[in-house]
């Protein structure tokens, strides 16, 4: 599975999570490495790098800066499902690596 060029956004995150449905995310990717710059809603400014096995599923690190000036850091481990339209929903399973150190889940959906 291919992410490249692929904009997904926010369908729905914990309640201890940072992204909304406004948080826009553009992914680029080549070979098994992907890469995304996101923001929108809290998120100021946040990067992703991510590798992708052949399944599509995707094993992250992200980091960004919050409304409220913090710098953010966790892991999230996703895997996709295609939607009957054929766009791309990803389940994600994720954690804080500072702060409280808590974990969530989200999805995100691909928009076009």
């Amino acid at each position: 599975m291919n992410y490249h060029n692929r904009i997904f956004k926010v369908f729905n995150n914990s309640d201890n999570g940072d992204t909304s449905s406004e948080t826009t995310f553009h992914y680029k990717q080549e070979g098994n490495i992907l890469t995304s710059i996101y923001s929108g809603g809290s998120i100021v400014s946040g990067h992703l790098i991510v590798l992708v096995d052949s399944n599509g599923n995707i094993d992250m690190r992200y980091h960004h800066i919050n409304r409220d000036g913090e710098i953010m850091t966790g892991l999230c481990k996703s895997t996709p499902e295609i939607l009957p339209d054929g766009r791309i929903r990803l389940h994600e399973e994720w954690r804080w690596t500072n702060g409280d150190l808590s974990v969530g889940k989200s999805t995100i959906e691909e928009i076009v």
